[in-house]
């Protein structure tokens, strides 16, 4: 009895502050800044703000980005359009993709393939939220629509993802 008592507490302990870390964090608001002009001077990058500023002229863009989470952390995947690899989601990573107007094909790969079609329009950002549910022998990587809400919610937490080697 009093070994699992003692692990009882050492449990308690050890999760408290991942407790602490997700209630602070739903109660955290996104903040707004007054820099539409920059960002709609800006290319598809970053604004020095956070925010993500406003496609190429011409152009789409879709942001992708994963949640900052213990489960599945050690799990990176590629986000693929057709054969080309257009960036890498890791636990708590974004990465910003300017593209052509017209339909496209979103994939990731593991033991199962999860494919994302999105009909992108000039001038407009799409978000996409990539996600790891469970698989037989690895997590599955899967990608879903997002909105500008959920990755304001989260910016403060992710981080650039890493540019794909050539």
């Amino acid at each position: 009895m009093r070994p699992m008592l003692h692990r009882s507490l050492l449990c308690l302990t050890l999760m408290s502050p991942l407790l602490a870390g997700a209630q602070t964090a739903t109660e955290e608001a996104p903040v707004e800044t007054g820099s539409t002009v920059a960002a709609a001077e800006a290319p598809a990058t970053v604004a020095a703000a956070g925010l993500i500023a406003a496609p190429p002229a011409g152009m789409g863009q879709v942001v992708f980005f994963r949640e900052k989470k213990f489960a599945g952390a050690a799990i990176n995947y590629k986000v693929r359009e057709g054969e080309v690899e257009l960036g890498k989601l890791s636990s708590g990573s974004y990465f910003v993709h300017a593209t052509e107007p017209g339909a496209h094909e979103y994939t990731v790969h593991s033991e199962a393939k999860d494919i994302l079609n999105l009909e992108v329009e000039a001038g407009e950002t799409y978000y996409v939220i990539g996600g790891i549910s469970m698989g037989f022998m690895a997590g599955r990587p899967n990608l879903s629509p997002s909105d500008q809400a959920t990755f304001d919610g989260m910016s403060g937490k992710l981080k650039p993802a890493k540019p794909i080697k050539k």
